[in-house]
């Protein structure tokens, strides 16, 4: 299973097209579109979530609510077109008077775009670079939810920084969130305690207040997956480097951990492996440090995969670039931005692990229908059981 998207920031619409999912996935419309509303909502997000309403259309792919193993094609409209129709226009002559961007801001894909395609126009580069473009994959995503959701497979996240607030977390913060994960939804930055909550928004309050933006951490895990998807024989294969790939995918992603991550490094072997037991028939681990992965796929625990995003490159009170035309310094360009938007990327990172997860089940498991693919997942848990006897 997987998707390619298309369309720009500014342009009239986002598109992306879902293959490889198997016949009879009920799909909720309903469900996709809260997504979409989760993406675009958190403390800190700019205007531009004033004037977009999202929601997904499905034009190809589902009948009468029910997938029927051919592509899937998802359109979100952009509302903010009809304000840049003859400045995005697809064809005629340029109006008029318009106005290139040519003051490249630091961090952002401006410079280094134009470069790559010799064209004197950053708006060239910027419409398509721009993370408008998450809220395509998170209706494509949205699909491998509905088809993980009927496995009985769930994803959720969480904030665990921003700035310099953390949320302290111990031993039996991840297990409390697992098993009742509502206390996330009801806070505007994503973080599970008030209290911490309430400091994040004050970070970003003082970081609007200075011109400034601002990154941070989150989680995001996925429960209720059987032991060995992925593979072990080869390196692109491992669910560690697709899961990897998939993070860094999303713009402003500088860092991805599994389980301890970067912590192990510093421990012994024997505070850092996850020793085997038998519960039942079932072999599981008394730890998770780990994050559910060995040697490139799910153990059967929890996955948790935590990522770090750095500041959005837009600031209002820019740094220094050089004006492409003139070759003189100036400020970098403004655009409508966020002054955080860390618990709306964690909403993309979800919808990013579910569409890896989705696809290692229809590699292991087969992708023509949902009955073929669950009977196939039953014969293979029953084998697992019989090795635990």
């Amino acid at each position: 299973m997987q998707y390619i998207t298309a369309g720009e920031s500014h342009g009239p619409e986002l598109t992306t097209i879902v293959s490889g999912v198997p016949a009879g996935v009920a799909i909720s419309i309903d469900r996709i579109d809260r997504d979409l509303a989760r993406r675009q909502g958190g403390y800190g997000r700019g205007g531009r979530q004033a004037i977009e309403r999202d929601k997904a259309t499905i034009t190809s792919g589902v009948r009468f609510g029910i997938t029927t193993g051919a592509p899937i094609a998802i359109t979100v409209h952009n509302r903010d077109w009809q304000n840049w129709t003859e400045r995005m226009a697809h064809f005629g002559e340029a109006p008029e008077g318009l106005v290139r961007e040519v003051t490249p801001r630091p961090g952002h894909a401006d410079l280094v775009g134009i470069l790559r395609n010799n064209t004197d126009d950053c708006r060239n580069i910027l419409e398509r670079s721009s993370a408008r473009e998450t809220a395509a994959r998170v209706a494509a995503t949205g699909i491998a939810r509905e088809f993980l959701a009927d496995l009985g497979v769930e994803i959720f996240s969480y904030v665990t920084s921003i700035g310099s607030v953390r949320l302290f977390e111990d031993e039996d913060t991840l297990a409390e969130l697992i098993h009742s994960p509502a206390p996330i939804e009801f806070s505007e930055v994503r973080c599970p305690d008030e209290h911490t909550s309430q400091a994040m928004m004050a970070e970003i309050d003082a970081a609007r207040a200075a011109g400034e933006s601002l990154g941070g951490t989150f989680k995001v895990v996925a429960t209720g997956l059987v032991a060995g998807l992925g593979n072990f024989a080869s390196g692109p294969e491992r669910l560690t480097s697709k899961i990897g790939g998939a993070m860094f995918s999303i713009p402003a992603i500088k860092g991805v951990e599994f389980g301890l991550g970067f912590k192990a490094a510093d421990l012994p072997g024997s505070k850092v492996h996850d020793p085997i037991v038998l519960d039942g028939c079932d072999f599981v681990r008394t730890s998770n440090n780990a994050g559910g992965l060995e040697g490139g796929m799910t153990t059967g625990m929890p996955l948790v995969v935590s990522a770090a995003m750095k500041p959005i490159p837009t600031l209002m009170n820019p740094l220094r670039t050089i004006n492409i035309d003139t070759l003189e310094v100036e400020e970098a360009s403004r655009e409508r931005s966020d002054v955080c938007a860390v618990p709306a990327a964690a909403i993309v990172a979800e919808g990013e692990l579910a569409m890896v997860l989705a696809d290692a089940y229809t590699q292991t498991f087969g992708c023509t229908s949902m009955a073929d693919l669950r009977a196939n997942i039953e014969s293979y848990k029953a084998r697992l059981a019989t090795m635990g006897r």
